[in-house]
């Protein structure tokens, strides 16, 4: 495997990286930033620019672009689907959404598929880890009751392999796929699973839907403190509180046997064990 350093605002690494390519995989994005301006050069400019390497690279027979529930953004409170209309509450969401936008210019010119993940958990993801952190502390913060399912969550590999399913089916040309977890999940199954694995007792601490804006904006002054951006911000709760968190994958089932099978607990249980071989928990 050859690795090409640059970003994707480095045309010349982006032609080289494309190089002889017969797929294209874009994953890249930003997804915590202060400002909008941020998410727009990282999520839609920068994806131009990968779009306009793979468009003049002649091998290339197939761009699979990652997008995000969060493009989708107020859908209510129920299960989403690739029909739903796109009104984005968050800066990162409108990003995405933004993205799906200016792609579609390049459907007619470049056999590209989109796929939106909703919230991705297994090894080597940052964000949802501080709430492992806070678990094997023996506290668990709760947006709620957190008793019905509310959470549509994917293990990485189901991710992938979903992926891996879709590149070179000419059905998923000019597509765009949510591909989702076995099932909709309820927090309170996340707690006691990460619980049961981290072989603790924990303290469930029921944070009123209310006062979410409060601990977010806390968050980020504490963050500016630190010189950190924290997962929990004033963007991420407005999501917890106004997007959609919950898709169907039916059409990924249907147009490419996607089917996800890592059950809640075996796959908090291999992220976890990755974590603490790293010491990161």
């Amino acid at each position: 495997m050859d690795v090409i350093e640059g970003t994707l605002h480095t045309p010349e690494a982006l032609k080289i990286g494309v190089g002889d390519a017969h797929v294209v995989l874009h994953m890249a994005g930003r997804t915590r930033a202060p400002e909008r301006s941020a998410f727009i050069q990282d999520n839609v400019e920068g994806t131009l620019h990968l779009m306009q390497a793979a468009g003049n690279a002649p091998t290339v027979v197939h761009t699979i672009v990652a997008s995000s529930l969060a493009a989708v953004g107020s859908g209510g409170s129920g299960i989403v689907d690739e029909s739903t209309p796109l009104r984005p509450v968050s800066d990162y969401g409108y990003s995405k959404a933004r993205m799906e936008e200016v792609l579609q210019s390049w459907i007619p010119r470049l056999p590209l598929t989109i796929i939106r993940p909703p919230a991705v958990y297994g090894p080597r993801e940052t964000d949802i880890l501080t709430f492992f952190q806070s678990v094997a502390r023996g506290l668990c913060p709760i947006v709620g009751d957190g008793a019905q399912p509310s959470l549509s969550l994917v293990f990485a590999d189901d991710l992938v392999q979903g992926i891996l399913n879709s590149v070179g089916r000419k059905t998923a040309f000019g597509q765009t796929y949510f591909m989702g977890g076995p099932c909709q999940v309820a927090w309170n199954d996340v707690r006691n699973a990460t619980a049961q694995v981290l072989g603790r007792r924990v303290l469930t601490l029921r944070v009123p839907r209310s006062i979410v804006p409060v601990v977010g904006a806390v968050s980020e002054w504490f963050g500016k403190l630190t010189g950190t951006y924290p997962p929990l911000n004033r963007e991420k709760a407005r999501e917890i509180l106004q997007a959609a968190l919950m898709c169907s994958s039916k059409k990924a089932s249907q147009d490419l046997g996607y089917a996800p099978a890592t059950d809640l607990e075996h796959g908090i249980r291999e992220t976890i064990a990755w974590y603490q071989a790293r010491n990161w928990l």
